[in-house]
């Protein structure tokens, strides 16, 4: 049914009082080097006129209704840079600098753990950055990433299954598309994170983003096991962990109630202090902070994963850092063999690998030894200019 001329009259000027946000799309940092290219707002014709030809620009600014066309026009060019449909989304993030008066040159992006979010590397990222000394070649930013189902990013509408490691990495790739940035020189990952980095510089040198998407110069790894995760080689308290959150209510009391009843149910009290980190406030009451069916599925994703194929065989110009905490439980010792003897191998047609032992540490690796982890990482990052 079309709308009468009173309401056609209304929908035109909706349009031409209403600026075009590209959903998915945020204004690009000035100070990127690729900030000009990606430019998602446009208000009116007068921003379409330098992008088509003067006469047509003119036609369009004077036909009535021209911004509904030109907003279509401008759609379609920009469909080549940056996802336009409403069901394309990024990533929620925070960003921690090295220095707010200078422009960052270099950055990192910092991904977390299942059912964790970025703040919880905040105290890390910072303290590594103030380790990274400063030059004209290096001006650091950390890029602290809510995966797809964490954090503010499980808010996000748009971030459809399936949910996998691979689309977990693209998610990174659309983040950068998006905002207009350059790629990540560093990508650094803990547990399900280093899973996500692992795919994100895989499908990087596959040209899975684009045949020219620069490959990260570091990648680390913290506490992953990089091939297929076999749950006799384990515990089992992560699956403990996520079938006692299914069988929780949506919302509770309190943060009290809920670590009170984990523990009851047999759980370690940091344990269950860390499942009660991960609420919200909700009205009255207190929600997850992240989607427990996405995360689920992600952790069977990351333990049918293997990416010993990449370790065998890196590409040039990058270095795969594994970062084994001396306490985990997560490893076994063909596993940690395999490693070394990869390692150690000296091919200068191919990419690096290095394996790493934190002593002092369990799988928490950021919070048990912080300082041991500074130690390793900052040095080799620091070195990259």
């Amino acid at each position: 049914m079309r709308p009468g001329p009173r309401r056609h009259s209304e929908l035109l000027n909706r349009y031409n009082t209403t600026p075009l946000l590209l959903t998915g799309c945020e204004r690009p940092n000035p100070q990127s080097p690729t900030a000009t290219r990606n430019q998602p707002f446009i208000r009116g014709v007068d921003d379409l006129i330098p992008r088509v030809s003067s006469s047509m620009a003119r036609i369009l600014k004077e036909k009535p209704g021209s911004n509904l066309i030109a907003r279509f026009i401008y759609t379609r060019r920009r469909s080549q840079f940056c996802p336009v449909k409403r069901s394309i989304q990024t990533l929620a993030f925070e960003e921690i600098r090295s220095s707010t008066e200078k422009p960052y040159t270099s950055t990192a992006f910092v991904l977390h753990g299942l059912l964790g979010s970025g703040r919880n590397w905040r105290s890390f990222a910072r303290n590594l950055t103030s380790n990274l000394p400063g030059s004209s070649a290096a001006e650091w930013r950390m890029v602290l990433v809510d995966l797809r189902n964490h954090g503010r990013s499980a808010e996000t509408e748009g971030l459809d299954p399936p949910h996998d490691m691979v689309s977990a990495a693209k998610d990174l790739a659309n983040l950068v598309k998006c905002r207009g940035w350059a790629w990540p020189d560093v990508v650094v990952g803990h547990s399900l994170g280093g899973k996500v980095a692992l795919q994100f510089a895989e499908s990087c040198a596959l040209g899975d983003y684009g045949p020219s998407t620069p490959l990260p110069k570091q990648l680390w790894v913290l506490d992953s096991v990089p091939g297929e995760v076999n749950p006799e080689n384990s515990d089992g308290e992560v699956e403990k962990v996520l079938q006692t959150l299914q069988g929780l209510p949506s919302s509770v009391p309190s943060r009290k109630w809920l670590v009170d009843h984990v523990i009851k149910l047999g759980f370690t009290k940091s344990l269950s202090e860390w499942i009660g980190s991960n609420l919200k406030k909700s009205g009255d009451q207190e929600t997850w902070a992240f989607n427990l069916e996405g995360a689920v599925q992600m952790f069977n994703s990351y333990r049918e994963m293997s990416y010993w194929s990449l370790l065998e065989q890196p590409p040039k110009g990058m270095e795969i850092a594994m970062v084994r905490a001396e306490n985990s439980d997560r490893w076994d010792t063909e596993v940690i063999q395999r490693l070394e003897g990869i390692a150690n191998r000296d091919d200068g047609s191919k990419g690096k690998v290095s394996f790493h032992v934190l002593p002092n540490s369990g799988h928490w690796v950021h919070v048990d030894n912080p300082k041991g982890l500074l130690e390793i990482m900052a040095p080799r990052i620091a070195s990259l200019y």
